[in-house]
């Protein structure tokens, strides 16, 4: 019943009327265009012998990309597709002037697909109009045909339409009820194809508009290469003026202050031994405090129990630290790539933070799994919803830096809520562990892995501040 709907609809949508103004439109650009880029192309070739026909060459060239734009905005128009532009000429860097511009003209790959369209595109335009628009056309004329068969007999001698005649005034007619209800009855079946006839010849001039008219396959791999390159130096940069921000304000002011503490307690020492003791015990409390401080800040940048333990451990951390009550579950068979738990990581971290301070929710889930080569995060609450990356940077910007390492995030958050955030982030396997033999001040040889400098002196000072 659907299908039947939707049959009986398509003459009338609004989809059929755009397939059919961009096939009528098709070749009225196509056929100058043609007629214009096969002229300009022979009269240049044909001077190539003299000098003339190198700048010739490329203005034509120059005029099929100013041809590609108009084809370009016609297909957005009517079609709803849009195709990037490609990449613009430009001569080397070390050259300047006419003549680098010109050799870079006649060296650019999209003028010459555009040339190509320009000469492709006339005969795929003519078929177009030929098919759809006569099909189209006799449809709706035999559909009709009940309506206005009288004109015939009224002003002209004869009974109704032609479909077949002799000179000497024999013929077949469509004049009899019946032969006019069949008649109608094709043009309803016509009418009811068209539609569909329109689309897919309207779909292979958008093809023929996207492989030829659009960017490179290698120049959207640059550009893509680009975005994520400035998007993974415009985050370094963040949270290095983060990691700056929270050592000036936090625990380097507080160990100036020890300091200052620690003089005066050692100019009291002789004075006043009970006022200086008190105050060794009051910057006692404030190296533990910048200690605190200075492991969360440790744990912001690289959190040790994800390098140790993994990224469940790590996750489930996250979750007895977060305000809103959070379920845990996962099935990841082994460990990823450490940048790739890293990533994963702080983008829950984040999403429960946000979860946290704006949602108002009163329970969050947090499910991990492994779908072939992906990685696939879901966080879902009970808050209050609307959440989007067009308000505000926070999701905005994560987005942005999955997309840099070739991941995904979708967000379904209907007014109201629940609101269920989907990240999907490549699956690499961890590179194996190179063992190295080290020799212990002459006393043997072993072998071991690479370890954290410092790490047992650093707990023997932790345990000593306690």
């Amino acid at each position: 019943m659907r299908v039947l709907k939707e049959v009986l609809r398509a003459p009338f949508a609004g989809w059929t009327w755009r397939a059919l103004l961009h096939i009528v439109s098709g070749l009225l650009i196509a056929l100058p265009a043609f007629v214009l880029v096969v002229t300009l192309m022979a009269v240049s070739g044909a001077l190539l012998i003299t000098f003339l026909g190198v700048p010739l060459l490329a203005l034509t060239l120059v005029l099929c990309r100013g041809l590609g734009t108009v084809q370009r905005s016609r297909t957005r128009a009517l079609l709803g597709v849009r195709v990037a532009a490609p990449e613009p000429i430009r001569p080397q860097v070390e050259r300047t002037g006419a003549m680098a511009l010109l050799g870079a003209t006649l060296k650019n790959g999209a003028a010459w697909r555009h040339a190509f369209h320009a000469v492709l595109s006339f005969p795929l335009a003519l078929f177009s109009f030929i098919t759809g628009v006569t099909l189209w056309l006799y449809g709706w004329v035999l559909a009709l045909y009940p309506l206005w068969h009288w004109v015939f007999p009224t002003y002209t001698d004869e009974p109704g339409l032609q479909l077949y005649g002799e000179a000497d005034g024999s013929g077949i007619w469509l004049d009899a009820p019946v032969e006019i209800a069949l008649a109608s009855a094709t043009g309803v079946v016509f009418v009811l194809f068209s539609p569909w006839v329109l689309g897919g010849l309207a779909a292979l001039d958008r093809l023929l508009v996207v492989g030829l008219l659009g960017p490179s396959k290698l120049a959207s791999e640059v550009r893509k290469l680009e975005s994520a390159r400035g998007t993974a130096v415009d985050t370094a940069s963040g949270d290095l003026r983060r990691i700056e921000r929270d050592l000036h304000d936090g625990a380097q002011a507080r160990l100036v202050a020890l300091a200052m503490d620690l003089g005066l307690a050692k100019e009291k020492l002789t004075e006043d031994p009970e006022a200086a003791a008190k105050m060794v015990d009051e910057a006692h409390g404030e190296v533990k405090l910048a200690l605190q401080e200075l492991r969360d800040l440790a744990r912001g940048i690289h959190p040790a129990i994800l390098t140790d333990r993994g990224l469940a451990p790590a996750l489930s951390a996250l979750r007895a630290r977060c305000t809103v009550p959070t379920t845990l579950h996962t099935e990841i068979p082994h460990r990823p790539a450490p940048a790739i738990e890293a990533i994963a990581y702080f983008t829950v971290s984040e999403l429960l933070q946000n979860i946290s301070k704006h949602s108002h929710a009163t329970q969050a889930d947090v499910e991990l799994w492994r779908t072939k080569n992906r990685l696939l995060i879901q966080i879902t609450d009970n808050g209050q919803g609307g959440a989007t990356t067009h308000t505000g940077t926070g999701l905005k910007g994560l987005a942005d830096r999955l997309n840099s390492v070739d991941g995904l995030l979708l967000i379904h958050s209907p007014p109201g809520g629940p609101t269920t955030i989907t990240i999907e982030l490549p699956w690499r396997d961890p590179q194996p562990t190179h063992t190295h033999t080290r020799t212990d001040n002459g006393t043997g040889t072993g072998t071991g892995t690479n370890s954290r400098p410092g790490t047992d002196s650093g707990a023997k000072g932790l345990e000593a501040a306690r």
